[in-house]
């Protein structure tokens, strides 16, 4: 370990993408042989931020998100390095079907569907999903030339380009609303997808683009594609607080010193006491008044909330965080006896076209898609409200959204058993957009803080809103701050 004075990191936001950066940064300053330490400041009373199990008798609950993508290393990365592999849990592949609610019933998703963009029309017809000319018009995928120009298009604009606005409407859109809460017409695709425009300019078809990179890629809500084994989707046994538990464990071990309740009111910067022009040193004032200094920050806050810390160091970087737009959910987890469920309700679940004109946007069967989150005399069901333009539905009390939400499983899956049990959890400002021109944005955000490199943002507002996508963010936060520290020394 190095004899240089040991640089102190205030990390401010104890959420997954916090927490990972403060568990790299041990890490990485070990390897690197550069004495760091970190203070880790959370505003609310428990670490995690929106990954919230809760236990209730028998009941396993996630008030967030549910699980991960294992096709992004970064998730299963870290659970491995804290002891936690042998808890990673797959889907019930007996189970494995995934249902559109469209035109007045559930239509399974077809065979054949990977990753929202179909390899074979066949299975089409039978679903009932898209009409006859739908599908026609999905296949002209083949045939269509590929767009040359490189400005950034909408989900909305991509898709109904290449497969035809049924098949957007009906297939892509509520699979895309089930991940982003977001209106497709104002997602980028750079920012969100940009996988599918590499496709289209290689293969000039996203049809043969996916039937080329097949065996790498997971059939939705299937097992295929999933690393070393497992389905495209994984959770921890005892849900996903098991991994910030662990990582909590591991930074106090550590050395680092946690606060909780601690809200940051303001970040002043000042020249550090070096002979070196370009350091930079930082004083947080929190909530009650105390100041704590660092020589370095990390911001893993949303991105309304950096955008007030950092305006007086930038104010366009802190104008454009400002204006990034988050959408408000709720998650609504209802327990029925098991035998009273009826036959609509099978496979992991169901996603809802915005063009229903309903409010529910998805629910999950949770206990036939996860081993292990109820008995088998018991079922678990999760429903998911809000999102862009359909927010309005959340300012009702929790028992008008239970009363709501129990109308359209009776509705759309025949449900009309009363529940056993019923937790409702809302987010509110909890999902940020990555609107058209988002990565631009980023770019001209960054260059107006390249004169404070010390000062890093990490989370889901930039770079991908994924568990695993965080983790990723938080660790590189961690990784450039030791390289700069490394630097420093020389």
């Amino acid at each position: 370990m190095s004899s240089s004075p040991s640089k102190h990191v205030v990390i401010v936001g104890g959420g997954i993408a916090g927490l990972s950066a403060a568990y790299a940064l041990y890490e990485q300053a070990a390897t690197a042989g550069v004495a760091a330490t970190c203070t880790l400041i959370e505003a609310g009373r428990e670490w995690g931020g929106k990954i919230v199990t809760h236990r209730v008798g028998d009941l396993l609950i996630e008030a967030g998100p549910d699980s991960f993508l294992s096709q992004k290393p970064a998730g299963i990365e870290l659970c491995t390095k804290l002891g936690l592999a042998d808890r990673l849990i797959n889907t019930d592949e007996r189970n494995k079907k995934t249902f559109v609610y469209s035109r007045g019933k559930l239509r399974e998703l077809p065979e054949g569907l990977v990753v929202i963009v179909p390899t074979k029309l066949g299975p089409f017809f039978k679903s009932g999903l898209v009409s006859w000319p739908g599908i026609a018009r999905m296949g002209l995928d083949l045939v269509l030339p590929a767009r040359r120009s490189d400005e950034d298009e909408s989900l909305a604009q991509f898709f109904s380009r290449r497969l035809g606005r049924e098949a957007f409407t009906r297939v892509v859109e509520p699979l895309m609303a089930g991940i982003y809460a977001g209106d497709a017409t104002q997602i980028s695709m750079k920012a969100t997808f940009p996988r599918f425009l590499e496709l289209e300019r290689t293969h000039g078809s996203l049809i043969r683009g996916m039937l080329a990179s097949r065996p790498a890629s997971p059939t939705l809500g299937r097992s295929a594609g999933g690393a070393g084994g497992r389905t495209m989707f994984v959770t921890l046994k005892n849900g996903l607080a098991e991994l910030t538990q662990a990582l909590v464990a591991k930074v106090m071990a550590s050395g680092a010193k946690l606060m909780t309740q601690q809200s940051v009111a303001a970040l002043r910067v000042r020249q550090a006491s070096t002979n070196r022009s370009s350091e930079w040193a930082y004083d947080l004032t929190l909530g009650n008044g105390s100041v704590v200094s660092a020589d370095a920050v990390v911001l893993a806050t949303p991105a309304f909330v950096a955008a007030e810390l950092i305006r007086p160091l930038s104010p366009i970087a802190s104008e454009l965080l400002g204006a990034i737009p988050y959408a408000s959910t709720a998650t609504i987890s209802l327990a029925y006896p098991a035998a009273a469920l009826g036959a609509a309700v099978s496979g992991f679940g169901f996603v809802v076209p915005r063009a229903e004109g309903r409010p529910l946007l998805a629910a999950t069967w949770t206990s036939l898609k996860w081993p292990h989150r109820a008995p088998q005399t018991q079922a678990l069901v999760r429903c998911y409200l809000g999102g862009i333009g359909r927010e309005a539905v959340l300012q009702q009390d929790e028992s008008t959204l239970t009363k709501l939400v129990r109308e359209e499983l009776r509705t759309i899956a025949g449900i009309t058993a009363e529940p056993s049990y019923v937790n409702v959890n809302r987010w509110d400002r909890a999902m940020p957009q990555y609107t058209l021109g988002h990565l631009d944005r980023l770019d001209t955000m960054q260059r107006s803080l390249d004169r404070y490199p010390s000062l890093v943002l990490a989370g889901a507002a930039y770079r991908g809103i994924g568990i695993p996508d965080c983790i990723k963010d938080g660790t590189e936060a961690a990784g450039k701050l030791v390289g700069l520290f490394a630097g420093r020394r020389g």
